[in-house]
């Protein structure tokens, strides 16, 4: 799939006069990030790193995982709705995770109080990569769905415009064109007006509940600006904010530092690293609340390896979605194989057979962010380790999915510019609302595609692994 780009990706001196200017306007666009060394100040940023070529995506693949995305939406949204599923698929986890029973412990309180919240917001993102089986024809298969803090549809927003001008500058104006529109942040933020409007109060604001540093934030900031655009207030407030000035009346009405809010937009709370005893304080005063969680608790153990792996077992959809073989066929073609590391002699088998072979699968816990998942002689070690220990229960085991390598560039800040062998993701957007039991969108919004070089196993863009890009369909 290299070919595209072949006239190119080989003439160096051409590549130093087009690198400075795919830089360029990147800044101009507005790709940026704050850096590491000062993340919760934009005195001094820097570009999101990306690809200085767009890379090329089949359009059979690119169609499938859009044509998916509400089926996703669905099925995300009534796992969510399930009490039922989520205590069965999620009781052996809690007893090992850690992380996962606290999340589960705040749902069960919140259901035993009554759920006053009456708006559901969903926005998820449903990442893929392209397997080359045994037959070498690519095939689109999922690797994770995000229902939390899903990130980048701000930046992938203006990531087009740049691609398109670095292949306009290379006289590419033919392939420059065929790059598709592409606008996240504006669906996005369509999902959380509906949300705010259904909510019913027009005084009351959106909240972002933010992380402590805060590099990514013009990502956020694009979402941000639709919605005042939309004339529609928008705070910004961390967990600890909650905790020191959050509080409910006895309607449930969640206020903060007097506002009244009506949606709660997490981009933070979905790692064990974002949590001490004030900030699961505050998860629960928020939980709690009428306010409109994007996501609420139950659609973020929705996204729960452990429920993805239970998801792929047969029979198990058609009860999820009956009456639908349609989405139900769409969404099983694009699993590949999840095993469960259960206690006894089927999950000893499966371990078995990763040990032997670890190089065939990839071992997941129930964690997101990139950065987490197992590979190779680290597999087979920790594996070995918990073997014969209910510890194993809290990860899943997916097939290893092999996509096919591409060359291009990756353009990272103080780094020296080098041809690598890369792969791509591809994400794509979903946004979906319930009042009560009536779904009144469901829609998918848009693509993110990141790409790293081959020798990265894992981790994303924020992980500082893989870089912003864009599809060029073939």
């Amino acid at each position: 799939m290299t070919a595209v780009w072949k006239d190119i990706l080989r003439n160096v001196q051409l590549i130093q006069y087009i690198a400075p200017i795919a830089v360029d306007a990147a800044l101009l666009e507005g790709v940026l990030m704050r850096t590491k060394d000062d993340p919760n100040a934009s005195d001094v940023v820097n570009y999101a790193p990306f690809t200085l070529l767009p890379s090329p995506v089949p359009h059979s693949l690119l169609e499938q995982a859009y044509s998916v995305q509400q089926d996703f939406n669905l099925l995300v949204d009534k796992v969510s709705q399930n009490t039922e599923f989520l205590e069965r698929t999620l009781a052996s986890t809690i007893k090992v995770d850690d992380f996962t029973a606290q999340l589960f412990k705040i749902y069960r309180q919140v259901l035993d109080e009554g759920i006053t919240q009456s708006v559901f917001l969903g926005i998820n993102r449903s990442d893929y990569m392209f397997d080359c089986g045994p037959e070498g024809t690519p095939a689109l298969k999922q690797i994770e769905i995000n229902t939390i803090a899903a990130s980048f549809g701000g930046l992938a927003s203006r990531t087009t415009a740049v691609h398109r001008h670095v292949l306009n500058v290379l006289g590419k104006s033919t392939e420059a064109s065929k790059l598709l529109t592409n606008i996240p942040s504006k669906g996005i933020a369509t999902g959380i007006a509906k949300a705010w409007e259904l909510y019913g109060s027009h005084r009351a604001v959106v909240m972002f509940l933010v992380e402590e540093a805060q590099r990514n934030i013009f990502d956020q900031r694009c979402v941000e600006n639709e919605l005042w655009m939309r004339n529609i207030r928008v705070i910004r407030r961390r967990f600890k904010d909650v905790y020191d000035k959050g509080s409910l009346d006895n309607d449930k009405r969640l206020y903060i530092d007097g506002e009244e809010i009506a949606v709660v937009y997490y981009r933070e709370g979905y790692v064990p690293k974002n949590y001490n005893k004030q900030n699961w304080e505050a998860r629960l005063l928020l939980e709690r609340s009428r306010a409109v969680k994007c996501p609420d608790i139950a659609t973020q153990l929705a996204g729960t390896k452990k429920v993805q792996q239970e998801l792929s077992r047969p029979g198990i959809l058609e009860k999820l979605l009956p009456g639908k073989p349609e989405a139900v066929t769409r969404l099983r073609a694009t699993f590949t194989g999840l095993y469960s590391l259960e206690m006894g002699e089927e999950g000893d088998k499966i371990i078995a057979m990763a040990i032997a072979e670890p190089d065939r699968f990839v071992l997941k816990p129930q964690r997101e962010g990139g950065g987490n998942n197992l590979y190779g002689e680290e597999l087979k070690k920790v594996l070995e380790t918990i073997k014969d220990s209910p510890e194993r229960t809290s990860y899943i085991l997916m097939d290893k999915i092999k996509p096919p390598p591409a060359l291009n560039y990756l353009l990272r800040a103080n780094s020296p510019l080098k041809i690598s062998e890369c792969v791509s993701e591809l994400g794509i957007f979903g946004v979906y609302v319930r009042q009560n039991h009536d779904l009144v969108m469901n829609e998918h919004v848009g693509h993110l595609l990141r790409t790293k070089a081959v020798e990265h196993a894992d981790g994303g863009v924020a992980a500082g692994v893989a870089v912003l890009d864009n599809p060029y369909v073939i």
